[in-house]
């Protein structure tokens, strides 16, 4: 089920692609926009899903565990977003497995892997989530 999603993610310009019952959808914004959005707006989608993702941070991974997703491939993951959709019983392969997922420039840590740090369970990072985009459209 997941290799045609990994060869739609490498052959095409996009950031995500993902799969539910007969259909195929790609996205492509940076960071956990798209999931977030797919997860407020249209849930139904995520259930039972299967994901190719470039990026996974512990912030799409708890996305992806509410949203009931089971079958997740990232080109690189961290290790707490590989832990996390463990713990949710999803099935996880992955290219690399990094400490955490660095910001856009490589300096440090992603914000908002940062600002997730410290939350545990899936609902306490969706909790971080809004906050953090929030703040972040906010600003803009």
């Amino acid at each position: 089920m997941i290799q045609p999603l990994i060869d739609i993610l490498h052959a095409r310009d996009c950031s995500c692609v993902i799969a539910s019952r007969h259909e195929v959808r790609t996205f492509t914004k940076r960071g956990v926009t798209d999931l977030y959005e797919l997860y407020m707006n249209e849930p139904a989608f995520l259930k039972d899903a299967g994901v190719a993702d470039k990026v996974v941070g512990k912030a799409a991974a708890a996305l992806m565990a509410l949203g009931g997703v089971v079958q997740v491939y990232a080109d690189v993951i961290s290790e707490s977003a590989a832990e996390l959709l463990r713990r949710a019983q999803v099935e996880v392969t992955y290219g690399k497995c990094v400490p955490y997922i660095s910001n856009r420039t490589q300096t440090g840590p992603c914000p908002l892997e940062f600002a997730c740090n410290h939350a545990e369970t899936a609902c306490d990072i969706f909790s971080v989530i809004k906050n953090f985009l929030a703040r972040r459209a906010h600003s803009h």
